[in-house]
């Protein structure tokens, strides 16, 4: 079982897990990788509580891609890895366009 301290927030996808949210995670996007990301936690909430479209990476079956439309042609997008002990945020970034792979949700 995966301790909760630590965890930023923890959210129920409409595919009927739950990601969490680390502080170290999300330190390491909004600093390293996305610093456009600071502040915008709610909007990576959302994107994974109720996306527009889920997508499966094309590189990986264990990765999904989160897209919550923010403006037209605008999108966030909350990279989920799924793994045995549960699923985590890998990264979010705002983005343009959708990436290549399957569209698994909604149906």
């Amino acid at each position: 079982m995966v301790s909760l301290r630590g965890v930023l927030f923890q959210v129920r996808t409409p595919l009927g897990f739950d990601v969490r949210v680390t502080w170290e995670r999300w330190e390491l996007i909004t600093v390293l990788k996305h610093p456009s990301m600071l502040g915008r936690e709610e909007p990576v909430r959302q994107a994974l509580e109720s996306p527009d479209e889920v997508w499966l990476s094309r590189k990986d079956d264990t990765v999904l891609l989160f897209y919550k439309v923010e403006a037209p042609k605008r999108w966030t997008c909350a990279v989920v890895k799924q793994s045995q002990t549960g699923a985590f945020l890998l990264t979010a970034y705002p983005t343009d366009a959708i990436k290549e792979g399957t569209r698994i949700w909604p149906t």
